[in-house]
C-alpha cells in the first residue's frame, strides 16, 4: 500500500513554487491546516491520517502532514489537484 504526504505548503496560496506549492494558483488556498486538506482527502474518497508534530523541511513552524493510504489508483499529481478543488469547495 502507497502512503502520499501532503504538507499544507503544496496547497498554500501564499508561497511560491520555490516555496513548496504543487498546484496553480487558481487552485491554492491561503494557510489550509492539515484538518481541512484531511477532510478534503476524504471528500476525494481516501483516508488521511493527521501527524499534527512534523514540520515540512523548507518552513520553521511545524503545520503538520496529512497521509493518504490507498491512493494506488492516482498519481501524486492528480491527488493534489482534487484535494486543492475540494478544500476550495469546504471553504466556500
Amino acid at each position: 500500500m502507497v502512503e502520499n504526504v501532503i504538507w499544507p505548503a503544496y496547497l498554500d496560496a501564499d508561497l511560491s513554487r520555490e516555496e513548496g506549492r504543487r498546484v496553480s494558483l487558481d487552485l491554492a488556498v491561503e494557510e489550509p491546516t492539515v484538518d481541512e486538506i484531511a477532510q478534503a482527502v476524504q471528500q476525494v474518497g481516501y483516508d488521511a491520517v493527521i501527524e499534527r508534530s512534523k514540520t515540512y523541511p523548507r518552513e520553521y513552524e511545524p503545520r503538520g502532514r496529512v497521509l493518504v493510504k490507498g491512493a494506488d489508483d492516482a498519481t501524486k499529481s492528480d491527488l493534489l489537484q482534487a484535494t486543492a478543488a475540494y478544500l476550495d469547495a469546504i471553504r466556500a
